[in-house]
């Protein structure tokens, strides 16, 4: 296995196209990558047992909303997408609409998609950065995002981005996170991300 420095940075890492920064992924699957608008590369660590646990259980919960509504499709923390700025970012997971999907052919699908999901969420890990996340979360929303939680289940807080609003915070773990009107009839059972 190879090692990495957190930011993998420098003249010819910095110009790689999409294409050869994806046989790059594929050349070294035992790391997880993003990659920032400015072409520098991160390497992401692996998840805490709980932090894990709790993005199985959002991934469960968005699942099963989306096996009702048939709306579009959801992805977990594995799955690159390209974003118009010139990033590649994973979310912990994410949903896209039916309609977005079709304007991808097979050939993206079976890579990071040109593509920013409809709805995504990051879940904050002991070690991540707060503003760094809240950063994440505004690139998201800059490439098209429509709705993004911003979860840190330790302090029970959400930090809603939403199209065209101003951020909220959720703050009251006991009631239902609705994803209304991005997501109908999909509300997310924050109580049951509790440790």
């Amino acid at each position: 296995m190879m090692f990495f420095p957190k930011l993998f940075k420098g003249s010819y890492i910095e110009r790689m196209t999409d294409e050869e920064f994806f046989d790059f992924c594929q050349d070294n699957r035992d790391i997880k990558f993003e990659r920032n608008a400015n072409g520098q590369i991160i390497v992401m660590s692996p998840t805490t047992y709980i932090t894990g646990k709790r993005n199985n259980e959002i991934l469960y919960q968005l699942n099963v909303w989306n096996k009702k509504f048939k709306l579009g499709s959801t992805v977990d923390s594995d799955t690159g997408f390209y974003l118009s700025n010139g990033a590649m970012r994973n979310p912990d997971a994410a949903w896209i609409s039916y309609e977005r999907l079709s304007t991808l052919d097979e050939s993206e699908l079976n890579s990071f998609p040109h593509l920013c999901p409809d709805f995504i969420v990051e879940l904050k890990s002991k070690s991540d950065s707060l503003i760094d996340l809240k950063l994440k979360l505004s690139e998201w929303m800059e490439n098209g995002c429509r709705l993004g939680w911003l979860i840190d289940a330790d302090e029970e807080i959400v930090f809603i981005y939403e199209q065209g609003k101003a951020v909220k915070e959720h703050i009251n773990f006991s009631t239902p996170l609705s994803g209304e009107p991005w997501l109908p009839g999909f509300q997310l059972i924050l109580s049951e991300l509790r440790y």
